[in-house]
């Protein structure tokens, strides 16, 4: 039998609610984590100004990768901004073009193209575009075009076209990409699994999507052999577009006008730079004549 309630003479009684306050280790805990997520955000963000004590102490802290790129970035705005106070750590940023380091090879290759007219930095450019990496190679070969110098042509166009990824030993591949994956700088790309058991990691030199994968799972592969090829991202792109323009050669056109006549499935942007390129390219041609 259900209880009216409505004609019930009792009185519902709430109990009193106890407010438990916060400890005090426990607020001083939050307190810590909030200004330790603080310190560490503004300790390592690019944005910060530096002084030229930092820049010449970060410059020289190789142990923190991220306080030299951030002391190379606050040099590159200085130079772009006329800053002649910049020049006094030439110097350190040759040193950087020969770390083994891959990260500072390819700031200081960028870097270095925002004075073409040190004569350091122009044949320290030169020796980058024999880079083992890619990315190196690319970003000196971009820097180069500001000093007018052509030497890089090959890279730019190098860009243009797939990049093939080969296996770095040999044993059966382990990898689960499709074409046309996204993929990042330091991506996977897959496993290689050598005879000893051992496995070797496949990682990506650049930064694109898959264009063609060349073997399947479970191959067999030798030291050296094709594994995939992929396509450079569109920023990159049209960054070797816009450099072509100034130093790309006839011969060149054909393969430019690729993204431009739907040969290539690219943005409108693309479209209109290969459009830009061949024709400066075409009009340069015609002034030499």
């Amino acid at each position: 039998m259900i209880e009216n309630l409505e004609s019930s003479d009792r009185s519902v009684v709430t109990p009193a609610v106890k407010r438990v306050r916060a400890s005090g280790p426990i607020l001083i805990l939050a307190i810590l984590f909030v200004v330790a997520s603080f310190l560490t955000w503004y300790f390592t963000w690019f944005g910060r100004d530096l002084s030229d004590s930092d820049i010449s102490k970060f410059l020289l802290d190789e142990k923190h990768p991220r306080h030299v790129q951030h002391a190379l970035l606050q040099i590159q705005q200085r130079l772009e901004h006329g800053d002649a106070t910049a020049k006094q750590w030439y110097p350190q940023i040759i040193t950087l073009a020969g770390s083994p380091e891959t990260e500072f090879r390819l700031t200081v290759a960028w870097l270095m193209g925002a004075d073409s007219s040190s004569e350091e930095f122009h044949n320290s450019l030169k020796k980058l575009l024999a880079d083992p990496e890619a990315i190196v190679r690319r970003n000196a070969a971009l820097a180069l075009v500001r000093f007018n110098d052509a030497s890089g042509r090959s890279e730019l166009l190098a860009i243009l076209q797939p990049f093939t990824v080969t296996a770095p030993a040999a044993g059966a591949l382990q990898s689960s990409l499709s074409s046309g994956a996204q993929i990042s700088r330091g991506a996977l790309l897959g496993r290689i699994l050598q005879p000893n058991n051992e496995v070797v990691e496949i990682r990506s030199p650049l930064i694109g999507k898959v264009d063609r994968l060349l073997v399947a799972n479970g191959a067999n592969l030798a030291k050296g052999d094709t594994v995939l090829t992929m396509k450079s991202d569109e920023q990159s792109v049209w960054e070797a577009l816009r450099a072509l323009s100034v130093v790309g050669q006839q011969e060149d056109v054909g393969l430019i006008e690729s993204y431009g006549s739907g040969a290539e499935p690219v943005s409108e942007r693309l479209k209109q730079q290969a459009s830009l390129t061949a024709n400066a390219i075409r009009h340069r041609a015609l002034e030499k004549k």
